[in-house]
């Protein structure tokens, strides 16, 4: 395994789609509050649009992952691109508009295109070999890094040295470009890769040897999103509380871009590092082991007296939240069959929204009676909480999934039962492996 697999020219056309389709994303919470943060109360209504815009993300993912199929991925994702980047132009057209219609626009941009990253995510491992798809997911991680460490200062720079409307005017142009990129990339995702694990049929909530249709199959997936979920809890609680923390410690609220900076170039880095060999152990046990570390960077960060200190604990925890994220989404693909994969990873992408918009709701209630740094604490052991119940979780659909193998071959004819070691030992990894996030390589 190495990168070498997944360099390709269709690899390179699908980074220049996906920045296309995920730049607006990063870009949209501060360009909304830049939108109207001159006009009166403009810091409570960008506030609220930023609000409407992450609901809209967070339902819309679910409902549109859930349609999209395997056999018209292009025209399905075109369709929510397409539909964003109008929702994006609406906003940075009119941004005198009434709060409302402001309001309707941002959750049209957060919805339309939500089953995106789930969709495009899918793609990029159909177009590489089966042996390389963790490879794929780091470069994807790597990518998704770099788009959140340039869009911050790239909506302050337009917002301030342009003009406000700016930045969602460029927004809506990169979306749009995405859908012309789609052009370029196979209309479907299967031939051996993701699609060709279950038919639309299956898809829409037919049978599967996986367990059923497939809001039973995402069901059954649960324990993977709620420790998705507590991934990016951590992150947002270090973004959200940072420049509070950093004024209770007497250093300039400046200091809060470049610090979120470095902990994105963190991001990049562990995914890097992530991609370069296979890792021993189970993913659920590396997931646990790697979201302990990010707990203990951002509690670092937290009670850390100076910005030094806050500073490599934000790069050490964005490259260990980096790795974590990426042992979620291989989980995922263990636990659901493939064409239920990019509803799977729409509904982790709400999972994981919400576990941000949860934290970051709950330090916001804390600092008001609160320091910084115990709404951090407080914040911290939510998300351990979070990580514990996802690996109770797994471990318990893996025991269950041991015992059924077990109990299929001691009811199979003689000459079969015979065999029972063997069957036995096969039927219980690939249990384990698809109803409970066991990895494949646990015995590295």
């Amino acid at each position: 395994m190495s990168y070498r697999d997944v360099a390709s020219r269709q690899v390179l056309t699908w980074a220049c789609t996906a920045v296309g389709a995920r730049m607006p994303v990063a870009m949209a919470p501060l360009a909304l509050v830049f939108l109207v943060r001159e006009r009166p109360g403009g810091y409570t209504l960008g506030a609220a649009l930023a609000a409407a815009y992450v609901i809209g993300e967070i339902v819309g993912a679910p409902v549109l992952g859930l349609r999209l199929r395997h056999e018209r991925a292009r025209a399905d994702l075109s369709r929510g691109l397409a539909c964003g980047a109008l929702g994006f132009a609406g906003l940075g057209a009119l941004p005198d508009a009434h709060p409302a219609i402001l309001c309707g626009f941002a959750v049209a941009a957060g919805a339309a295109p939500a089953a995106a990253t789930g969709g495009l995510r899918t793609l990029l491992t159909s177009l590489v070999p089966e042996r390389a798809t963790a490879q794929a997911l780091s470069v994807e991680s790597m990518l998704t890094a770099g788009v959140w460490a340039l869009s911050p200062a790239a909506v302050a720079g337009l917002a301030l040295g342009v003009a406000p409307r700016v930045p969602l005017l460029l927004a809506a142009a990169l979306m749009a470009s995405s859908v012309g990129g789609l052009r370029l990339l196979p209309p479907a995702w299967g031939g051996g890769g993701d699609g060709d694990g279950g038919s639309a049929e299956g898809g829409a909530g037919g049978g599967s040897p996986f367990g059923g249709p497939l809001p039973r199959l995402l069901a059954g997936a649960w324990p993977v999103y709620v420790t998705g979920a507590a991934s990016l809890a951590l992150l947002g609680l270090a973004e959200l509380v940072l420049p509070a923390l950093l004024e209770q410690r007497g250093v300039g609220v400046g200091w809060s871009g470049p610090l979120l900076t470095g902990m994105a170039v963190g991001g990049g880095i562990g995914g890097f590092v992530h991609g370069l060999r296979a890792w021993p152990g189970r993913l659920r046990t590396r997931s646990v082991v790697l979201m302990a570390g990010v707990a203990v960077c951002v509690t670092a960060a937290a009670l850390s007296p100076g910005a030094a200190g806050v500073a490599v604990a934000l790069v050490v925890g964005g490259t260990l939240q980096s790795a974590a994220m990426l042992t979620r989404n291989l989980s995922l693909r263990e636990a659901l069959p493939p064409h239920a994969l990019a509803a799977g990873y729409s509904v982790m992408y709400a999972a994981a929204g919400a576990g941000y918009a949860a934290t970051g709701s709950l330090a916001g209630a804390l600092l008001r009676t609160v320091a910084p740094s115990t709404a951090m604490l407080a914040g911290v052991a939510l998300t351990l909480l979070l990580t514990a119940v996802g690996w109770w979780g797994e471990t318990r659909a893996a025991a269950r999934s041991h015992r059924g193998a077990g109990r299929a071959v001691a009811g199979a004819p003689g000459d079969l039962r015979a065999a029972a070691p063997g069957l036995a030992a096969a039927a219980g990894a690939e249990g384990a492996a698809i109803r409970g996030g066991g990895d494949p390589e646990g015995g590295l």
